[in-house]
């Protein structure tokens, strides 16, 4: 079985892979300050709720944009499962050539995200990642990774209109039934809701504009299920694309690892 980590800002997912099958999934906090024993005892805990052990795991694929936690893991990893985990990132083959200007700029959720896009979904495409910030990322015909969009995450966005915006109370994201509210709780659900719904229309046109219209969309992350209800150029949401992306990465890494 193979166990992934997808280390982002907000969380940390963990899915374990028994052959093509993602058989488990969890979602923890992010948390900068645990240490390899912090996260080896909480990953132990995961195992024994759900009746696996470390001895079961035949090799571990992390993916990470936190630095600090990087080697944190890395250690885990030797000291709890006694292996050492396939990191994607520099030097590491995804079979997707990188049209960027700077390739060591691209976040490797992005990269994991596009190959299983890719993989799964078919080219070209654009993948929306609702994550700590909101991402949008463009695969050409040919299968290259071109480039794309940064925007202010969901959460970001909304916790700054709370925290600036004195008179307004902090509100529970949901769909409202009409874009026009009747108080200001369903007014401030209306406005973030169906804003982020005409962000991601707005910018999947234009990205699908340049790389062809018949471009296949696919949104994952957290929030992903919730806005794309209400987006109509959305495709597909699968909300394990980047464990789905690592487990490829691994097999397309496997004879350097054996």
């Amino acid at each position: 079985m193979i166990l992934v980590f997808d280390v982002g800002n907000t969380n940390i997912v963990l899915g374990i892979f028994k052959g093509e099958e993602l058989v488990t999934s969890w979602r923890t906090a992010t948390d900068r300050r645990r240490t390899a024993d912090d996260l080896g005892m909480l990953i132990k805990n995961l195992f024994d709720y759900r009746g696996f052990s470390f001895k079961e795991i035949d090799a571990l694929v992390l993916s990470s944009v936190v630095p600090p936690l990087t080697p944190i893991i890395i250690t885990m990893c030797r000291r709890y499962f006694g292996k050492e985990p396939l990191v994607v990132g520099p030097g590491v083959k995804t079979g997707m050539p990188i049209r960027y200007e700077n390739p060591k700029e691209v976040g490797a959720d992005r990269i994991v995200n596009a190959v299983a896009a890719a993989h799964l979904f078919g080219r070209p495409a654009v993948v929306v990642d609702f994550g700590t910030a909101t991402t949008y990322c463009a695969i050409s015909r040919e299968g290259e990774y071109l480039g794309g969009a940064i925007a202010p995450g969901v959460t970001i966005s909304t916790e700054a209109l709370f925290e600036q915006a004195a008179k307004l109370p902090r509100v529970e994201l949901a769909r409202p039934a009409q874009v026009i509210g009747k108080n200001t709780v369903v007014s401030m659900q209306s406005g973030i809701y169906f804003g982020f719904v005409a962000q991601v229309d707005g910018i999947v046109t234009r990205i699908k504009a340049e790389i062809g219209q018949d471009a296949v969309v696919v949104a994952t992350g957290g929030l992903a299920r919730l806005i794309c209800e209400g987006a109509a150029t959305v495709d597909h949401v699968e909300p394990n694309l980047t464990l789905y992306g690592l487990k490829l990465i691994y097999e397309r890494n496997r004879g350097e690892q054996l």
